[in-house]
């Protein structure tokens, strides 16, 4: 196939719209069910190189959730506690466990469960049976993996009434150096980002705690290879394999690391005893769950505890989550990895970032203030590593 027309471009309005290799070659991908569109492939393309780059770095299958052409997480296959499957919604998938791709995609949907709504999903390795049946009752627009077993596929084709987007990539492909792209009719041309994220790049610690042990260096490198695909600005909190909290494209660098610790706080909440014992209406959707959860723990528009509101819910009125108890159960969190596309600019961002439990840093380093950050981090005892890379994507 060498090119493949698409029903519009970003919105309905822009038409024509199609995918081709401008060298006349063949497209390095198969798609196996469905019509995806013009954001399907901004997000499988960059999800796609995600997972592959993870899967490098860390020996270990990747999964990652996207949306509007930036991660809702990506996650490794480490096999996921009674608590925190429940929590994913994946405690009833039989046999979980045992297979490492369908952990790191329960992990990666798990993690921001609004967000990752109407995902497109990236797989490092083929395409198991657990890892589909993990998948199949999600609201998800589409696949890419390098393969998928014929179980797998069938479960997979299921979906969305047959129209599921199905994408098989070729695992050997490498793009050409230098990549072009036109805005307002002006061509740009840069060399692709083919820097690697390795363990290397953690070789310089700058605090007076200089401990990071393999456990910060995994997760660190999953949420630097994260960033690399995600607009900019942005940060990503990580722990146990998998980002917990993503800021994408803000302005302002604070306020991309209040936006990811949010994020991260709630994923963290969602394991507290009282939201695991939430008395839900067996009639209540996923979707609905999620959105529920959320407003519990972040107190949102609607009061979900409140007397008329909590019946649509709840077999029994549930009591609310304090703020006071959830500040109380977060301020025992710690070993939580951080990572920044660029520098930070004030040590306000590492005072955000010890609130969500964070114990390591890692940043390319390079502002004039980079003394003030270096003293906020040795205040908490943190470790902080300069990479001297940045990562932006846009």
């Amino acid at each position: 196939m060498r090119e493949f027309e698409l029903k519009y471009g970003c919105n309905p309005n822009q038409k024509p719209s199609r995918i081709f290799m401008k060298n006349g070659g063949e497209l390095p991908l198969e798609i196996l069910s469905g019509r995806p569109g013009y954001i399907n492939f901004l997000d499988a393309l960059n999800s796609w190189q995600l997972v592959r780059e993870v899967r490098e770095a860390t020996g270990l299958p990747a999964a990652t959730s996207f949306k509007h052409v930036s991660p809702t997480s990506a996650a490794v296959g480490l096999p996921l506690s009674d608590e925190l499957a429940r929590a994913c919604f994946v405690d009833g998938i039989a046999g979980l466990n045992d297979s490492p791709l369908a952990c790191a995609y329960a992990r990666a949907r798990g993690t921001d469960r609004m967000s990752s709504f109407g995902d497109w999903i990236a797989l490092s390795d083929v395409c198991d049976e657990t890892t589909a049946r993990v998948i199949k009752p999600e609201v998800s627009d589409g696949i890419i993996a390098p393969g998928y077993t014929p179980e797998a596929l069938e479960i997979l084709r299921t979906k969305r009434k047959g129209n599921y987007n199905i994408v098989r990539i070729d695992p050997s492909y490498v793009p050409a150096p230098v990549e072009c792209k036109d805005v307002f009719g002006i061509t740009f041309e840069q060399g692709r980002n083919n820097f690697a994220i390795t363990p290397e790049l953690l070789s310089n610690p700058v605090t007076q705690n200089k401990d990071l042990p393999d456990t910060a260096r995994r997760d660190l490198l999953i949420a630097l290879i994260t960033l690399k695909y995600t607009q900019s600005n942005s940060v990503c909190y990580a722990v146990d394999g998998q980002a917990i909290g993503v800021g994408a494209g803000q302005q302002s660098r604070i306020h991309c690391t209040r936006l990811a610790g949010s994020k991260a706080d709630t994923w963290q909440l969602r394991r507290h005893p009282k939201v695991l014992a939430l008395p839900f209406l067996p009639t209540l959707g996923r979707a609905d769950r999620d959105n529920v959860i959320d407003g519990y723990i972040n107190h949102n528009e609607e009061d979900v505890c409140a007397d008329g509101n909590w019946q649509q819910y709840f077999t029994s009125r549930p009591e609310p989550l304090t703020a006071q108890e959830a500040r109380a159960y977060l301020d025992t969190i710690t070993g939580v990895s951080l990572a920044s596309d660029a520098f930070f600019p004030f040590g306000d961002n590492i005072q955000r970032a010890r609130r969500s439990g964070v114990s390591y840093v890692a940043q390319p380093g390079g502002s004039i203030r980079d003394g003030q950050v270096i003293e906020t981090c040795d205040r908490y005892g943190m470790t902080m590593v300069f990479t001297g890379m940045r990562l932006f994507h846009h």
